[in-house]
């Protein structure tokens, strides 16, 4: 029977990809450079490969940040500083939020029945700006962020950290719940707890991470703990 569940929150319950292209195109206007889809497009990629890559602790956080726009001008030959480019791009992340479907329904039914723990890898004061905005810590026993807790999913000392500040912890009765194969799903693994993926976008599964569970909308949650 499940009595904890960690939730992730970018792409999960909070629409990061839109605020991400709401943050990068309002930042590159600011460079006055022209936020052209096509150009927005090509920053996510960068964006989602860098942190890909600072899941695998090849980069730091603060590497992440301007060696996406370092790359991302490089290849577009753009004449626009990316230090100053990620710094307003950072600041404008943390305005505002934006749910992703029936987040808000989700997290009213499960903080009924369960101990909910928000588990998110990112930058501090923009995560913590992002839930105030979005009035989501009513619902958390307990909020980890990955710069505050000194490590990132899938690290499994992130997971310990956050296993101690759970009373009575046993992970028979724990499951993680995100949208990363490779940082949720790969984590809660590692951890040696159960795992439900939600899939939101329909992705092939990486046969190398299998998840214990899989969704394709929020709405499925509540049910399948039900039952497992």
């Amino acid at each position: 029977m499940i009595k904890n569940i960690l939730l992730d929150m970018d792409n999960t319950i909070l629409d990061f990809t839109k605020a991400e292209r709401v943050a990068a195109s309002k930042a590159l206007a600011a460079m006055e450079i022209q936020p052209t889809d096509e150009l927005l497009k090509r920053y996510h990629q960068i964006n989602e490969e860098q942190w890909r890559l600072f899941e695998l602790g090849e980069l730091e956080r603060e590497q992440v940040k301007v060696r996406r726009y370092e790359l991302l001008f490089d290849e577009m030959e753009i004449a626009a500083s990316p230090r100053e480019t990620a710094k307003v791009y950072e600041g404008l992340l943390g305005i505002g939020h934006y749910f992703m479907d029936g987040a808000v329904e989700l997290l009213e039914r499960l903080s009924r029945a369960y101990r909910l723990y928000l588990a998110t890898n990112g930058t501090s004061n923009v995560q913590k700006s992002r839930i105030s905005s979005a009035d989501i810590s009513k619902y958390f026993q307990g909020i980890y962020i990955s710069e505050d807790v000194g490590y990132n999913k899938p690290d499994k000392r992130y997971f310990e950290a956050c296993f101690k500040d759970i009373p009575d912890f046993d992970p028979a009765e724990t499951v993680m719940i995100g949208d990363s194969l490779t940082s949720d799903i790969k984590g809660g693994i590692n951890a040696g707890i159960r795992t439900v993926w939600f899939n939101h976008e329909g992705k092939s599964r990486d046969d190398s991470i299998v998840p214990d569970h899989e969704v394709y909308s929020l709405e499925e949650i509540p049910g399948l703990m039900g039952r497992i």
